[in-house]
């Protein structure tokens, strides 16, 4: 059977794959021999720059732009020889150098630099530095830009509702009421921080080696300073060197990277849940969208699908990025292989928090608050004025505050009639009894509105 979108066994290249077709290029098997290229062309440049390796360089203008164009014009077909290449090796980092072996070959004055390909590398050094610049490249293009998106929709609609007054619930009881916009703005507020430090997030690499020591690098060059031509190739590629590593690469930066990045999901599935909550209290209507169809059965139903969703991909996500974050950093020794197959599905988590993010701002756009329904539970809610009563009681000296209305209001019906003849009697300024006794559910938000408007 032929794989197309509908015999894809994996949703993310089946159901999903007009939303992750854009990750393709950074993420497939494609994306990653293009990086392996891209490290082991950089490595013989950055070799032939050195000026006491006289047997390779220097590189002619020319000679530079020949193999940029090699990694700059990767093409899929350039991926399917090194493919078949590989049916030969059954080795897909030695393909990668046979296949450049054969771009070189031909070349009038490339052509000596055949044995510096790949020189006194091994196969982890290539490998830890593709998977590397794939996932620089996966943040910048492709999750930093998703984020971005979901916080300044959550944002723009937080400050649009900010003074929209809404009763809360604490353990799903009615509590002190807050605005919509406010609740909104606390979401955005934790995404935005941890977004920051996953931008941020140090991306560590290695090029020492069989097991970390530069071991062929010295005795083929003994007069080379071997850390510092490393240390400097790997800041050339934009990455953070790593002087400590047996033959792989430590892993410990990638669990950082997944532990972030299941974080912001985390948030992101808290977020899903309370919309999803608000749209069945009915706080939220969801526009209509002409010929959809809610419920098999029933032609009344709008579901929060999108929320339902992006809740789902994201757990699919964290399940792989917790497996990640505990499995990578563990090799037996100088090096097991247990981590090769894992890395390889590095994409596929990212894919299904791409999924949630777009499902999560598509959800979005289908919101629309409802003020009258909100203001109706606000206004049946009285009982939620026993905190400012008693609050303000406290300040004034009386007596038993908080139990005077925990008698009054708790598992009672309160009345705005009830509410009065309490406050009549306390023994308070007039003012401050007056002030009571206007105040109502829909003015009780303390600094929620100036806080949904400075997110």
């Amino acid at each position: 059977m032929d794989l197309t979108s509908l015999t894809a066994i994996s949703p993310v290249d089946g159901r999903y794959a007009a939303k992750t077709d854009d990750l393709r290029e950074t993420f497939s098997e494609y994306g990653l021999i293009r990086l392996r290229t891209r490290v082991e062309v950089a490595w013989l440049k950055h070799l032939a720059a050195h000026q006491n390796l006289e047997e390779l360089g220097p590189f002619a203008r020319e000679e530079i732009a020949f193999l940029d164009a090699i990694t700059n014009e990767f093409s899929t077909s350039d991926a399917q020889r090194v493919k078949e290449i590989e049916k030969t090796t059954n080795h897909d980092v030695k393909a990668v150098e046979y296949f450049l072996r054969e771009k070189l070959e031909g070349h009038p004055k490339l052509g000596g630099a055949l044995e510096f390909i790949h020189f006194a590398c091994t196969s982890e050094d290539i490998n830890n530095l593709a998977y590397a610049l794939m996932l620089q490249e996966g943040r910048r293009e492709h999750l930093l830009p998703a984020m971005i998106e979901i916080e300044e929709a959550i944002s723009s609609l937080a400050r649009t509702q900010a003074q929209l007054p809404m009763l809360s619930r604490t353990h799903g009881q009615t509590a002190s009421p807050t605005t919509l916009g406010k609740e909104l703005a606390n979401f955005s507020h934790r995404l935005q921080r941890i977004r920051r430090q996953f931008e941020n997030q140090e991306i560590l690499g290695k090029m020492n080696g069989a097991v970390g020591n530069y071991n062929a690098h010295r005795v083929a060059y003994p007069d080379l300073d071997w850390l510092e031509v490393g240390k400097r190739f790997i800041e050339s590629l934009g990455l953070t060197d790593n002087p400590y590593t047996t033959q792989i690469e430590s892993h410990d930066w990638t669990a950082e990277y997944c532990d972030t990045l299941s974080r912001f999901n985390t948030v992101l599935i808290d977020f899903c849940r309370d919309i999803w909550g608000y749209v069945s209290l009915g706080y939220f209507r969801q526009r209509v969208v002409p010929g959809e169809v809610g419920s098999s059965t029933m032609p009344h139903k709008v579901n929060p699908i999108d929320f339902e969703n992006a809740e789902g991909n994201l757990g699919v996500a964290n399940a792989l990025l917790g497996h990640f974050s505990a499995k990578l950093p563990i090799s037996r020794w100088q090096r097991d292989l247990t981590d090769s197959t894992v890395l390889r599905n590095l994409g596929t988590a990212i894919a299904h928090s791409v999924i949630a993010y777009r499902s999560c701002v598509q959800g979005m756009q289908r919101l629309e608050p409802d003020p009258e329904r909100i203001a109706a539970d606000l206004d049946v809610s009285l009982e939620v004025l026993a905190e400012p009563i008693q609050t303000v009681m406290r300040r004034f000296g009386v007596s038993d505050a908080y139990e005077k209305l925990k008698s009054l209001t708790r598992g009672q019906s309160i009345t705005r009639e009830l509410l009065n003849d309490f406050v009549d009697g306390l023994e308070m300024p007039d003012d401050a009894k007056q002030r009571l006794k206007t105040l109502s559910p829909r003015d009780y938000i303390g600094y929620a509105a100036e806080l949904a408007d400075d997110v």
